[in-house]
């Protein structure tokens, strides 16, 4: 007699519930409040990820609570992150994927926040372009905005791509999964929030803010510009008569949206980018920060031209901040165990990242960067040669002067000719 499989109430597939594995996988990540990691779900795929499957093409799938971490910020204040479980993740990815499809040819070409083929580099491009041709900027900073994303408009703007069921089902239990706090308490949501390290959460808020202020602010104000990469949001006008009524409006838009603007991280920024025109006062603000960046009045010099003065964007102080702490948690300067070669080994993925990232506009400026890591360098040899510790550290910075100069390979920086 044979045996036919019952047919599944949901339209999920074995194949999708792998495909999405392979992607969670290959961002790697954390285990959540269950403590499975993703390598041994790996080696037990049929102990795992059949029964997930299972349970979400039959419709009994239900997500476990979300672990709570917090993460230092700049400012010193901690973000909290919410961070499911693999396999919350898997499930995740499986509905993220079906619904990416749906949504993605209706997001407007002035969002590039967690999009395919779209980048943060070709969101600051757009900005750069932009403070070129508009006198004011507006830079907008939306108060907790994973944490406060309503739920019920929420649904409402899946509902305008889509009325697969087992989609909304899945998305609304999601939402409505509980946060287990540090001291292992679980708190139930208040019909608002969805977490920031959630697989699906990216898509989510690009959809919610499609309608909260995409296509809202494209019909509103045609004669405007901007760029969203997720909830960081740059606005472009041409008068500051005109930015003072954008930023009222937005903020009324953003109150009905269920959202608070940032009265004292919201600002209206001067453009400068010449020496002839100036506005009738003196601006308050003449720079942003935007995806890490700082976009400010500098001095440029073209090919074929002298130089002038442009509004253009470099790494920032809070990031260069940033890799200087990383730099010291490192702790480079006691691994003299290890010889320099090692010591290049180890630092060059972190180093290229940085080149790859920040060094997309205007290099010059991550000479700042390197100087703390020469620094490092510099105290490394002082502990790891025993001549130069009584010494001053002249004699150290010369000995690693002496090896970039025969050595200019050796460390990614020092290819770029970042060196001591």
């Amino acid at each position: 007699m044979i045996f036919k499989e019952k047919q599944k109430s949901q339209p999920i597939s074995k194949r999708q519930a792998w495909d999405a594995f392979k992607a969670v996988k290959s961002n790697d990540g954390s285990a959540g409040v269950d403590n499975i990691e993703i390598v041994e779900i790996e080696r037990h795929p049929g102990k795992y990820l059949y029964p997930l499957w299972n349970r979400m093409s039959s419709g009994s799938y239900m997500p476990v609570p979300v672990r709570e971490v917090l993460i230092n910020k700049v400012d010193g204040s901690k973000r909290a992150l919410g961070i499911p479980t693999v396999l919350d993740r898997v499930a995740q990815e499986v509905i993220r994927q079906e619904l990416e499809k749906i949504v993605e040819p209706y997001f407007s070409a002035n969002s590039f926040g967690y999009r395919p083929k779209k980048s943060q580099h070709m969101a600051v491009a757009q900005c750069q372009a932009n403070c070129q041709k508009y006198n004011w900027a507006i830079d907008l900073d939306i108060k907790g905005f994973f944490d406060n994303i309503d739920h019920r408009l929420l649904i409402r703007a899946v509902k305008r791509y889509t009325t697969s069921k087992h989609i909304l089902m899945y998305v609304k239990r999601w939402l409505d999964a509980p946060i287990q706090k540090r001291d292992g308490s679980i708190e139930p949501k208040q019909g608002k929030g969805t977490p920031q390290g959630g697989v699906i959460s990216p898509l989510l808020a690009n959809i919610f803010l499609h309608f909260a202020f995409d296509t809202w602010f494209e019909e509103t104000f045609p004669d405007c510009a901007y760029e969203r990469y997720a909830d960081d949001i740059i606005i472009h006008c041409k008068h500051f008569k005109e930015a003072l009524n954008v930023l009222a409006a937005v903020k009324q838009r953003m109150q009905r949206c269920k959202l608070e603007i940032k009265q004292e991280k919201s600002n209206i920024v001067y453009c400068k980018r010449n020496q002839k025109n100036h506005p009738p006062f003196k601006p308050k603000y003449v720079q942003f920060d935007f995806l890490g960046f700082t976009f400010k009045p500098r001095w440029i010099k073209d090919k074929g031209r002298k130089a002038h003065l442009s509004f253009t964007p470099a790494i920032s102080n809070k990031r260069r901040k940033r890799i200087g702490q990383t730099l010291y948690k490192l702790k480079i300067h006691r691994m003299v165990q290890f010889s320099i070669h090692d010591i290049a080994i180890l630092l060059e993925p972190k180093i290229r990242g940085w080149i790859n990232y920040y060094g997309k506009f205007r290099f010059s400026e991550m000479r700042k960067v390197f100087r703390v890591l020469n620094y490092r360098l510099m105290m490394w040899v002082r502990n790891k040669y025993r001549r130069f510790r009584k010494k001053i550290k002249t004699h150290a910075f010369r000995w690693l002067c002496n090896v970039a100069r025969h050595y200019p390979n050796t460390f990614v920086h020092w290819q770029y000719g970042f060196r001591p």
